[in-house]
């Protein structure tokens, strides 16, 4: 049987925006049906004209409200794409600085977990290794990255992806 993937958040939104189209679309139905028949069975009277107008609104806001739907789910899909071209590009940028840097494959792997948050337990009992090798090759890491430490470590990709257009404003 095949796994299915869980429903995100978003997903479960974009499912109940389409299901109250739904509602209000068979509601446009039904006053349009109901409009047509007073206007066969009664005629005009200011009680149908004003019908006439509450449901001409009501199927306007449904299409402004589908237009507005698709928007706003073609805007996330670009922000998703987006996102996933920046995973990709960050992966690229930090596995180039690795080997710019000269790292071996081991302190990748330990740079790689360090830059996701694990601390030295975490990322010894990931490895299979002990403590006191990953403390041992996070300094060598930091050594050859010219940082002093965690933090810059991983303040040194932030600046990357971030410094593109920021530049400090002179003190006044």
């Amino acid at each position: 049987m095949p796994v299915r993937a869980p429903i995100t958040a978003e997903r479960r939104q974009g499912i109940i925006l389409v299901a109250f189209l739904v509602i209000q679309t068979l509601a446009a139905v039904f006053y349009i049906g109901d409009v047509f028949g007073d206007l066969a069975g009664h005629g005009v009277s200011a009680h149908l004209v004003v019908e006439a107008l509450v449901t001409l609104a009501l199927v306007l806001a449904i299409g402004f409200g589908a237009i507005r739907l698709r928007r706003t789910l073609d805007v996330l899909r670009a922000q998703e794409a987006a996102l996933e071209v920046a995973r990709g590009a960050l992966g690229e940028v930090i596995d180039g600085q690795f080997g710019a840097w000269g790292l071996t494959p081991a302190e990748r792997d330990v740079g790689m977990l360090a830059l996701k948050g694990l601390d030295v337990a975490e990322i010894a009992e990931v490895r299979g290794a002990a403590q006191g090798t990953v403390r041992a090759q996070l300094t060598r890491i930091y050594s050859k990255a010219g940082v002093s430490g965690r933090a810059q470590f991983a303040a040194f990709f932030v600046e990357d992806l971030m410094g593109a257009g920021l530049h400090a404003k002179p003190a006044e």
